[in-house]
C-alpha cells in the first residue's frame, strides 16, 4: 500500500563534458543524486565516474516509482540516436541543468 502525498521521481540523462558518453539513471532526489555523481566515493567504479558524467542533460518527473522505474528501463534500452531524439526535444541545445534544478 502507497503512503499518500505526492511522490517525486526522476528519470534522467547525464553525459561528459565533451558529450560523448551518455548515462540513464532514476532517483528520487535529483539535486542530491547529480551532487553524488560529481562527487563519488574514492576509488568508485561506477560508470558516471569512469566516463566523468555528471553533467545533466534531460529529466522527467514521475509519481509513481514503478512508472520511473518502467521508464528508466526503455530509455536505457534505445539506442543512441533514439536517445539523442529525446534529448534534442528537451534541451535542443544540450544545456547542462544542474544549476537550473
Amino acid at each position: 500500500m502507497k503512503t499518500l502525498g505526492t511522490h517525486n521521481y526522476y528519470v534522467y540523462i547525464l553525459t561528459n563534458k565533451n558529450k560523448t558518453a551518455l548515462y540513464t539513471g532514476v532517483t528520487n532526489d535529483l539535486q542530491q543524486r547529480l551532487y553524488f555523481h560529481k562527487n563519488p566515493t574514492a576509488l568508485s567504479k561506477a560508470f558516471t565516474t569512469k566516463y566523468k558524467c555528471f553533467y545533466l542533460i534531460y529529466f522527467e518527473h514521475f509519481q509513481d516509482v514503478s512508472q520511473a522505474i518502467a521508464r528508466e528501463k526503455q530509455i536505457k534500452g534505445y539506442r543512441r540516436s533514439k536517445k539523442e531524439a529525446l534529448i534534442d526535444g528537451f534541451n535542443p541545445e544540450w544545456e547542462f541543468l544542474n544549476d537550473k534544478i
